[in-house]
C-alpha cells in the first residue's frame, strides 16, 4: 500500500534501527506505562503490571496458526465494538495486511532474537489519511494475565498490540470503553459506513424489505465489506442476556452471509429450496443464540455434519452461530454496514467516481462568512453552511453520500468526547448554478439525512440527471467542528464547493458591465403540444436563453404533455434584454421548433406560477401556436437574493 503518515512523527524503521544499535528494547515516550495511558476516570480492577510478551509466556508470537476471527476475546473493558471489528478484520486478508504492515517482519524470530526491539506498528485510516502508529510491547496485566483484548492462545499477541495502538490513537485505554463497530471498521479500512435502524424500519414485518436487505448485505459481504450488529439496551440492560441467548447492548461481528441451497431431502422438510442465513460471532467467545439454526436446534440437527460441511454452514468456534435472516431482522435493532467502494479504473465490478471534500463548521463576526448555521429548522442561518455542488450526468444514477466528523474519543478525558449531531440536505438547483444558495424557497429539497450524534451519516439516493447542492451541517447553529464529505457517483460528478456569493467585480467590469438583476426561471411543464406531422407523441425539451447564455432540459420521451422540472438562473447585465423559453422536439434528422414565450423578467412582474400560450419565433406578440407552458419567474435587484 502507499506510505502512511507517522503518528506523532514517530518513524517505525528509524526507532527500531536505533533500538537495535543501542541493544535496548523500545519504550514509547508518547504512550508511557502510566495510569494516564490506562484511564482518565475508572481504574482497572486490580494492581496493574506492564509486561512484555516474553515476560508473560516463553514462546510469544504475533500470530499462532495464522489470523482468525476465532482468536479474539474481550477483556475487562467495554470495547466489544472494537473486538467485533477485529473479528471482522481477521476475515479480510487484504485489509489486515494494511492494518498490520510488514507482519512477517514484525513476527518474533526465535532463531534471530537479536533482531527483536520490542517495537510494533499498525496503520489506521483517520479522517482521510493512513496513519502509522508505533507502540512498544509493554502490555497491562493483572496477576500475570492481560487485562484487555487477548487471543485464545495465551502466546498470541496481535490483538493485544493492535488494541494498544488504537488506545494510543484514542488517548488511553478507557477511551475505548463504549463505541461503534462501524467506526472501528472504517479506521481499519477507509470504508464507507452506513448505520441501518432495523427496528425503526421494521424489516421483519415486510418479506419484500427483508429480501431486499438480504440481497444488499450479501453483495456487501461478497465484495469484502464488513457488517456488525447489536441490540439496543437501556443503561440498566447493557450486557443483559435475553431468553433467546442474545445480549443487549453488545456488538456482534457478522462472519458470513449465505443463501444456502438445501439438498433434495431437506427441501421437503423446510418447504423451500434456499434459506437465507447469517452467521455471527460474540466477542466474548461464549453465550450464543439458542433459536432456530442454533447449534442444538431441530433445524441444525436435521442437517448432518457432512451435509452441513457440503453446504458451507459449519461452525467450529464457541461464540459463533448461525440464524435465519428473518430472525436476525426481528431480534437485532441496529446494523453497521461498511462498504469498500470500488474506485478502480480497471474492474469487472461496478466502479464509482469519488470526490472527497474537507471543511469546518466555523463562526465569523460577518454572518456572510459564518459556516455553522445549523439544520434547516434554522431558516435564518441554514444557508450560511458550506455548500457543495455536483452533477448527475446519467439519466438516472445512484449517489452515495457520506458525512463524517472528526473522531472525538481523544477528548473523553476532558469531558468533550461526544459527537455532534450532524446531517445533510440535498437540493435540486438550477442547471447553470455557479454561486451559493441564499434562498431555498425557490429550490427543491430532494433528500434530507437523519441528524444524529454519530461519527458518520450516510445515505444512498437515486437521482435523475440534474445539478444538485449538498449542505452538510450540525443540528444546532453555532456548533463547531471538522468534517469530511465523500460523494460517489457512477460518472464523474464534478463535486466542488460553492464559495462565491455572486459574480465577482473584475478590473474589466467597467467595460463589460456588472450584473444589475438576477432572474430565476422555473419551467414546470407543457400541455397541448403539436407535432408538425400531427401523429403520435413527441420527444420535447426546453431551452431557456438570456443574454447569450442558455440552459437545456433533458428530453422527455414520447409525450405531448412533458414535465420538465427545469430551473435556470441568470445574472443580467442588460435588464432590457428579455428571457426566451423555447420548446423543441428532438429528432434524429433535425429538431423541430414547437413554440416559445418571451419574458421581460422585470422586478415588477409577478413571481406567481403562470401558464402561457406558446407563440411562433419572433416577438412576444408573434402568432400563437398549439400548446401552453407552465412556469414561474422571479427577478430581484439583490444579487444574493436567491
Amino acid at each position: 500500500m502507499s506510505s502512511a503518515t507517522p503518528y506523532k512523527k514517530q518513524h517505525y524503521s528509524e526507532l527500531k534501527r536505533k533500538c537495535l544499535e543501542d541493544k535496548k528494547l523500545f519504550e514509547d515516550p508518547e504512550f508511557p506505562v502510566t495510569n494516564a495511558s490506562l484511564f482518565y476516570r475508572k481504574p482497572p480492577p486490580g494492581r496493574v503490571a506492564w509486561k512484555r510478551p516474553g515476560e508473560i509466556t516463553s514462546d510469544p508470537h504475533l500470530f499462532v496458526d495464522g489470523i482468525s476471527s476465532d482468536d479474539l476475546n474481550q477483556g475487562d473493558l467495554g470495547n466489544c465494538w472494537f473486538v467485533a471489528a477485529c473479528s471482522c478484520l481477521a476475515l479480510k486478508p487484504d485489509l489486515w495486511h494494511k492494518v498490520i504492515p510488514q507482519w512477517k517482519e514484525q513476527e518474533w524470530d526465535s532463531k534471530n532474537q537479536d533482531n527483536y526491539a520490542g517495537i510494533f506498528h499498525f496503520r489506521f485510516w483517520v479522517f482521510g489519511e493512513w496513519l502509522d502508529v508505533v507502540v512498544d510491547d509493554r502490555l497491562p496485566t493483572i496477576n500475570g494475565e492481560l487485562i484487555y483484548c487477548h487471543s485464545k492462545a495465551n502466546n498470541e499477541f496481535w490483538s493485544a498490540l493492535l488494541e494498544k495502538a488504537y488506545a494510543k490513537l484514542s488517548g488511553c485505554y478507557e477511551s475505548l470503553d463504549g463505541g461503534n463497530t462501524g467506526d472501528a471498521v472504517v479506521d481499519f479500512s477507509g470504508a464507507v459506513s452506513e448505520t441501518i435502524d432495523l427496528e425503526a424500519e421494521a424489516f421483519y414485518k415486510d418479506p419484500q424489505k427483508i429480501s431486499g436487505l438480504f440481497e444488499d448485505l450479501l453483495r456487501v459481504y461478497d465484495r469484502d465489506g464488513i457488517i456488525s450488529c447489536s441490540i439496543k439496551a437501556s443503561p440498566t440492560e447493557r450486557e443483559a442476556r435475553m431468553p433467546c441467548g442474545l445480549m443487549k447492548g453488545h456488538a456482534y461481528s457478522v462472519t458470513a452471509v449465505k443463501n444456502v441451497r438445501l439438498g433434495h431431502g431437506l427441501v421437503a422438510y423446510f418447504k423451500n429450496e434456499t434459506i437465507p442465513l447469517i452467521r455471527m460471532r460474540n466477542p466474548w467467545g461464549k453465550v450464543e443464540w439458542n433459536g432456530p439454526w442454533s447449534d442444538s436446534s431441530a433445524e441444525w440437527n436435521k442437517v448432518g455434519s457432512k451435509e452441513r460441511s457440503n453446504l458451507g454452514i459449519t461452525v467450529k468456534d464457541d461464540g459463533e452461530f448461525w440464524m435465519a435472516f428473518t430472525d436476525w431482522c426481528q431480534y437485532f435493532t441496529d446494523a453497521d454496514v461498511c462498504r469498500l467502494i470500488n474506485t478502480s479504473l480497471l474492474s469487472t465490478e461496478k466502479t464509482w467516481h469519488e470526490v472527497v471534500q474537507f471543511g469546518s463548521w466555523t463562526k465569523d463576526t460577518d454572518p456572510m462568512s459564518n459556516r455553522c448555521g445549523g439544520c434547516m429548522n434554522n431558516k435564518a442561518t441554514f444557508l450560511q453552511n458550506h455548500q457543495y455542488m455536483f452533477d448527475v450526468t446519467n439519466e438516472m444514477d445512484e449517489v452515495l453520500i457520506s458525512l463524517q466528523q472528526r473522531d472525538m474519543k481523544i477528548h473523553k478525558s476532558i469531558g468533550q468526547g461526544e459527537n455532534l449531531p450532524i446531517g445533510f440536505a440535498v437540493f435540486k438547483v438550477e442547471l447553470n448554478r455557479k454561486y451559493r444558495l441564499h434562498d431555498i424557497i425557490t429550490q427543491t429539497n430532494v433528500q434530507t439525512s437523519t441528524y444524529i450524534n454519530a461519527r458518520t451519516v450516510f445515505k444512498r439516493v437515486k437521482l435523475p440527471k440534474a445539478r444538485y447542492v449538498i449542505i452538510p451541517s450540525t443540528f444546532q447553529p453555532g456548533s463547531l467542528g471538522d468534517f469530511m464529505l465523500r460523494v460517489y457517483a457512477g460518472e464523474d460528478s464534478g463535486c466542488r464547493e460553492l464559495t462565491g456569493d455572486k459574480p465577482s467585480v473584475r478590473c474589466w467590469t467597467v467595460f463589460t458591465r456588472y450584473p444589475q438583476l438576477v432572474s430565476q426561471v422555473y419551467i414546470h411543464g407543457a400541455e397541448g403540444l403539436e407535432k408538425q406531422d400531427s401523429t403520435g407523441g413527441a420527444d420535447p425539451y426546453v431551452i431557456v436563453s438570456c443574454e447569450g447564455s442558455s440552459v437545456r432540459s433533458t428530453v422527455q420521451k414520447d409525450t405531448l404533455e412533458p414535465l420538465f422540472d427545469t430551473r435556470a438562473i441568470f445574472y443580467r447585465k442588460k435588464p432590457s434584454k428579455p428571457i426566451t423559453v423555447a420548446v423543441w422536439n428532438s429528432n434524429a434528422v433535425k429538431d423541430q421548433f414547437m413554440g416559445q414565450v418571451i419574458l421581460s423578467g422585470s422586478v415588477k412582474d409577478s413571481a406567481n406560477p403562470q401558464r402561457l400560450t406558446l407563440r411562433k419565433s419572433g416577438s412576444a406578440k408573434a402568432d400563437e401556436v398549439p400548446g401552453t407552458i407552465a412556469l414561474r419567474i422571479v427577478t430581484l435587484a439583490e444579487l444574493t437574493g436567491m
